[in-house]
């Protein structure tokens, strides 16, 4: 993967398990939010698994110039709306299958109730607008609390301890799309994600772009989960099939346990550079077990050391970067 096209048709590459797994739902499918950070790979993901036998509708701001244009260039029934207006919502197709991704993390410090009102209120708005549909719903391993690193993650029956406004509202969002779930009979799957990487972002290129511009690296969160975006996006589709009242829950990160430490010292040898660090691991993390993923759907394709490698080339190459840093080394859920 040296360019965005040849990560693009990585990302946009289904197995024979998800080409299986769309075939057995009916009607067309609909993913909101198919203009944010993972959106587009999994729009391309879901034309490519599809094979033309059902509608891919992406709905978006499209805040991003051409690319309304080229996800509509390569088969995609584009709607630009903004899904928190009402009318827009009312007028957008029915779909039997809905893909929820819209969400907000960054600014929450100072626009706490923007944060509220886009993570809790209007998910509950899309699942009463779709209360007919199937729908798989992105949320995060941050509904959890710090765990001890030797206690292997919290699971999806782990008790739940969100820190800070972001993660309370991911956890309001569940709390939410689970009443309309019960109240509606409506099948749903939710996506507890942690973390997600390419080559454009995540935790690997975060560390790599400190360690190139000489910067500490905070070892007080010593230890994270990372996973593969085009195995994120697949299990996300997936998990549709798994739908149900009330809603699934399913952990989606990596197999790994993965050492801050180490993961940078790895790039830091393969940028050529020695990286720099302060403070000391803490006896917590925010770590999650996805062992039920993993036994449903197998492991992601790309391991840690290929994710390294892969994340090094890229940025020492000057590819092009999303600029939306994960703030993973955050303990005080301040984004």
């Amino acid at each position: 993967m040296r360019t965005v096209a040849e990560l693009e048709e990585r990302l946009a590459r289904p197995s024979a398990a998800l080409v299986d797994d769309l075939d057995k739902l009916e009607g067309d499918l609909l993913i909101l939010g198919a203009g944010g950070k993972l959106g587009p790979s999994l729009v391309r993901l879901a034309l490519n698994a599809s094979q033309g036998r059902r509608r891919v509708i992406a709905v978006s701001r499209f805040s991003e110039p051409g690319l309304a244009d080229a996800l509509r260039d390569e088969g995609a029934t584009v709607v630009p709306a903004d899904v928190a207006d009402e009318r827009a919502l009312a007028a957008l197709p029915d779909a039997a299958n809905v893909v929820f991704l819209v969400g907000a993390k960054f600014g929450t410090s100072g626009r706490e109730h923007a944060t509220w009102f886009t993570n809790t209120y209007l998910p509950g708005r899309v699942a009463d607008r779709f209360r007919g549909s199937r729908i798989a719903a992105l949320s995060t391993g941050n509904v959890y609390p710090l765990v001890p690193v030797t206690s292997g993650g919290s699971t999806e029956d782990s008790p739940l301890g969100p820190v800070g406004d972001y993660a309370m509202s991911c956890l309001g969002r569940e709390r939410v799309l689970s009443h309309f779930a019960e109240t509606h009979g409506t099948p749903m799957a939710l996506i507890r994600l942690n973390y997600a990487v390419e080559t454009r972002y995540g935790v690997l290129v975060d560390l790599a772009q400190k360690i190139l511009a000489d910067q500490p690296i905070d070892l007080a969160t010593g230890q994270v989960n990372v996973v593969w975006q085009g195995y994120a996006n697949e299990v996300t589709l997936r998990s549709l099939l798994l739908a149900d009242a009330p809603p699934y829950l399913l952990n989606v990160t990596g197999p790994e346990l993965i050492s801050v430490r180490q993961a940078a010292e790895a790039l830091g040898a393969a940028l050529g550079r020695e990286p720099r660090f302060t403070g000391q691991e803490a006896p917590t993390a925010l770590l999650s077990n996805a062992s039920r993923c993993h036994r449903l759907f197998g492991y992601p394709e790309l391991t840690p050391a290929e994710l390294i490698e892969h994340t090094a080339r890229w940025v020492s190459d000057g590819g092009p970067l999303l600029g939306k840093p994960t703030k993973f080394e955050r303990r005080d859920g301040q984004f």
